[in-house]
């Protein structure tokens, strides 16, 4: 009876720590070796003359830096009127993941 609830406790606490993963604004489709993917966050207008990328970088799924906002994006590539967004998303084994925000504009 105790390892039954013991084994109960553990799957819960899983399905509640990785709760927030799963809320997250954008989930894309997971590899579980290699991740390689780009798609588009928001569909507003014609990629403009300047492109502008911000990049939030994790190792190990323990830390993670970086700035990935759109405004973080368009200050990189001076730009002033953000006309589209897009993302990229990169994983190997779960060791190294990167996400990109991806901005178009004047």
């Amino acid at each position: 009876m105790k390892k039954k609830l013991l084994a109960l406790a553990c799957a819960a606490a899983v399905v509640v720590g990785t709760a927030g993963c799963i809320a997250a604004p954008v989930v894309p489709p997971l590899g579980l070796v290699y991740t390689d993917m780009k798609a588009p966050l928001n569909l507003g207008g014609d990629p403009a003359s300047k492109r502008g990328t911000s990049t939030v970088t994790a190792i190990l799924g323990m830390v993670s830096t970086g700035d990935g906002s759109i405004r973080a994006a368009a200050k990189n590539g001076g730009i002033n009127d953000v006309q589209l967004v897009d993302y990229e998303f990169y994983n190997v084994l779960g060791i190294i993941q990167r996400y990109t925000t991806v901005v178009y504009g004047r």
